[in-house]
């Protein structure tokens, strides 16, 4: 039982943290949520499969995705 709720206890702190670090972004955004972005997901440097964004590049290129 204590290990039912030391489990629940802490899939709800990782709920909050993310629920604040969403209040706190400017318009609830993550930064460098591309898989581009991530050398370990990307080793041979294609463009975001969402986007279209390059592992170089900072803006997504698609302007829908730029709105949410």
């Amino acid at each position: 039982m204590k290990l039912v709720l030391l489990t629940i206890g802490l899939l709800a702190l990782a709920f909050a943290g993310i629920a604040i670090k969403i209040w706190a972004k400017k318009d609830g955004k993550f930064a460098g949520t591309c898989a581009s972005q991530s050398p370990f997901l990307n080793k041979s440097g294609e463009a975001c499969g969402f986007c279209g964004k390059m592992p170089d590049e900072q803006e997504c290129r698609d302007p829908k995705v730029q709105q949410n």
